[in-house]
């Protein structure tokens, strides 16, 4: 069975880095507001995705730069663009 990152989140260190940044940036879809639309958040999204290697490069899985707040509809098209 091959490793896996989602253990990732699960742990205290991500839920209180995701909280912390969806209370930075207002509660608010980023996506969204560059359209001028305000829709509440649901995903604290990685811009660069977490893989095997990743996850345990804190700049990446816990930096604020590698994060932006996302909808449902817009985390859906994050992941399928």
């Amino acid at each position: 069975m091959a490793e896996s990152h989602k253990w990732f989140y699960k742990t205290q260190a991500w839920k209180d880095t995701r909280d912390a940044y969806a209370r930075s940036v207002g509660g608010l879809c980023e996506e969204c507001l560059r359209s001028g639309v305000y829709k509440a958040r649901v995903i604290v999204h990685h811009k660069k995705p977490l893989d095997v290697q990743s996850v345990r490069d804190t700049r990446i899985a816990l930096g604020w730069d590698n994060l932006e707040l996302l909808c449902r509809d817009c985390h859906g098209r994050a992941h399928n663009a």
